[in-house]
């Protein structure tokens, strides 16, 4: 069966070369990155993927930090373009390997995210762009950043909402830092989940009819706590004194819980069945594509490919579900060829 590794993530030579150059030596998540040799090393990203036969392919896109993090909004535009244009030379070349590229959208540049966007989209093919939960600190529903999802929208391709969160972020307000990497752990769950509920309680999918979102690492928190999010916010302004929030949830067309299941979650879940097994639950079977989240596992690429595919191979559904999730899905809401 096909299997489409639908958020998976790549530095591609020229984009190395380029980041290099510009940031000197490596520090924090860049240097997790540049330590995996399938990240940069097209020849053992290839052995990996042929563990995995010929049916198995990868839709690239750039892996954190968030462009926003490492640059200024020129070379955040440069960076972008160095990227995409990469990657869809890598489409192009090995089209049987890599049916398709995410761009990464250059959102502190908000005068030219949309004509790159626009360029990676319609002059190179890209099948959506790639956005983290916050932009160097700022929440995604600020109205500089709008004019991006409008793009989005009308384009018909989605948005891919990447987690971005580090360890000076601290966990507890006097301490300056985050300890024993809780950051990442529990931290980018929480990023993806908060960023979700400012868009939805923003009004995007009102403001945005259309706008795809697709949440990485399987909806972050928010199909656990279903409850939470949907009777639990039941009672948004009871805890609150100072403003009227309940006119937040009046101000949505319809009930804010069929807001959070428009969102699409992929499998990267690091080998969680039940993680995947609550993002169909919450979504949908239609709304859930797989990926990998590759090459970032204690093995350095395989380990995540083969977990993610022996879970989807395993679980109770019938083969046409499975399809869905292994290639359906992507091929439907990315516009990949059959």
């Amino acid at each position: 069966m096909r299997k489409i590794d639908a958020f998976n993530h790549i530095w591609p030579k020229p984009f190395f070369d380029a980041l290099i150059e510009h940031i000197g030596t490596m520090t924090d998540i860049t240097m997790r990155s540049g330590a995996v040799p399938m990240m940069t090393d097209l020849d053992r990203r290839f052995e990996v993927m042929d563990m995995f036969g010929e049916e198995y392919q990868q839709v690239l896109s750039l892996a954190s930090p968030p462009l926003e993090k490492l640059a200024g909004p020129e070379k955040a535009l440069e960076l972008s373009r160095i990227g995409s244009d990469a990657m869809a030379e890598l489409v192009e070349t090995y089209p049987d390997r890599f049916p398709g590229f995410i761009g990464t959208a250059p959102m502190n540049n908000p005068e030219a995210v949309i004509e790159e966007s626009r360029r990676a989209i319609e002059d190179l093919g890209a099948v959506g762009m790639q956005i983290f939960t916050n932009i160097a600190g700022d929440p995604v529903d600020l109205p500089q950043y709008q004019p991006f999802f409008d793009y989005m929208a009308k384009s018909g391709k989605p948005v891919f909402l990447h987690p971005a969160r580090g360890e000076n972020f601290p966990d507890y307000l006097n301490e300056k830092r985050s300890e024993y990497e809780i950051w990442w752990t529990f931290g980018w769950p929480y990023e993806t989940s908060a960023a979700m509920a400012r868009m939805v309680f923003s009004g995007f999918f009102d403001k945005f009819p259309g706008l795809k979102v697709v949440t990485h690492h399987a909806g972050g928190m928010v199909p656990f706590f279903e409850g939470r999010v949907g009777p639990g916010w039941d009672q948004m302004g009871k805890r609150t004194t100072d403003r009227d929030l309940a006119q937040v949830r009046k101000a949505l067309k319809r009930p804010h819980l069929d807001y959070f299941k428009e969102f699409y979650a992929d499998t990267a879940s690091f080998g969680s069945r039940k993680a995947i097994e609550h993002a169909m639950e919450f979504f949908g079977e239609d709304r859930v594509l797989f990926a990998s989240d590759a090459p970032f596992d204690p093995e350095g690429g395989p380990m995540y490919i083969r977990e993610t595919i022996r879970i989807l191979e395993s679980l109770d559904v019938s083969e046409e579900v499975r399809a869905k999730l292994f290639h359906g899905n992507a091929i439907q809401l990315l516009g990949l060829e059959t």
